[in-house]
């Protein structure tokens, strides 16, 4: 048996330069964090040769091909792994919230297939076959931030190549910085459910029109690492995200609604200096940065259920073998 554990993630800046259709032509950058949260898969030899996938269902099969659940199917698929296997999920939060389990699930699944076929993959590696898997085979309208968050952990700065290469640079915050970051940071989870497919296909059809906004979130994604580096976590951070958020309103109709609109006025006037939606839109959880003496009243202005985490150092690994 084999267990691997995937964080899931926080994008705080540049989320939509990800996607091909603008940094093919533009380049791309996010600054992210893998988080406490995490996406559990266990992999075990079957007694016979069927396949076992258990997830919110279960599905038994005679062949990889007749597998509904398709991020299971093309990575037994890209493993090369034919029958006689079972496979379970468990995950910390619940999928359609922004934090990017999808990719944590296809990173994870990837990590525990091949280390049941005897070969330990990197985190290059499980990222880009993530992807490849994600976007190039399955179409799905998603970016690479996500997969290369799971597989990475840690705080860091993403940038996207119109090459297609990746570069990633791990933001190292001091003992002080980092202690900043989990006392300010607040992420509540708005109780909305959705997939991400609508809002992104849209986005991606509004690419042309928006290249303005999309330059200044890449821009601002460079800025937050520089200032990151050079001064630390403070509340210069709470103004990214509110300048972020406001710009990244304008990519898509289904990016934010009244409701969350009238969340998000409610915490800052409760103190909050800024915060964001995670995730595509229309739901899921919202992050704030908020001095801790506000807090309580956030808390209570926005009425909606907070999830306490911190960042997690590690992204995508094999916990137990058996």
């Amino acid at each position: 048996m084999i267990i691997t554990k995937t964080p899931l993630r926080i994008s705080f800046t540049g989320g939509g330069t990800d996607l091909p259709d603008y940094y093919l032509k533009n380049g791309g950058a996010v600054v992210s964090s893998g988080i406490n949260k995490y996406i559990y898969i266990t992999v075990n030899k079957k007694f016979d040769n069927k396949i076992r996938v258990s997830y919110s269902k279960t599905e038994i099969v005679n062949e990889v091909c007749e597998l509904h659940h398709e991020l299971a199917r093309e990575c037994l698929k890209l493993v090369g792994i034919k029958g006689g296997i079972e496979i379970t999920s468990i995950s910390d939060i619940p999928s359609g919230t922004g934090l990017g389990s999808s990719s944590a699930f296809t990173v994870g699944l990837l990590n525990a297939l091949y280390t049941y076929a005897g070969y330990r993959s990197s985190a290059k590696e499980l990222a880009e076959q993530a992807c490849e898997i994600e976007i190039n085979i399955l179409k799905h309208p998603i970016g690479k931030q996500d997969q290369y968050a799971a597989a990475y952990g840690g705080t860091n700065y993403f940038v996207f190549n119109a090459d297609g290469t990746v570069i990633r640079k791990k933001i190292y915050l001091d003992d002080s910085s980092a202690r900043r970051m989990r006392q300010k940071l607040v992420l509540l989870y708005t109780g909305i459910r959705r997939s991400a497919d609508g809002v992104l296909n849209e986005q991606k059809r509004n690419t042309d029109a928006k290249l303005d906004t999309l330059k200044f979130m890449k821009t601002q994604a460079e800025d937050m690492y520089t200032e990151l580096i050079a001064n630390g976590f403070n509340e210069s951070f709470g103004k990214f995200l509110h300048e972020g958020w406001l710009k990244k309103q304008s990519l898509a109709s289904g990016i934010s609604n009244s409701a969350i609109n009238e969340f998000y006025e409610k915490a800052l006037d409760a103190g909050a200096v800024g915060g964001k939606l995670l995730g595509a839109g229309g739901g899921g959880f919202l992050l704030f940065y908020c001095d801790e003496q506000y807090q309580d009243a956030l808390e209570q202005a926005v009425g909606l259920r907070r999830l306490d985490f911190h960042v997690s150092p590690n992204g995508s690994r094999v916990v137990f073998i058996a």
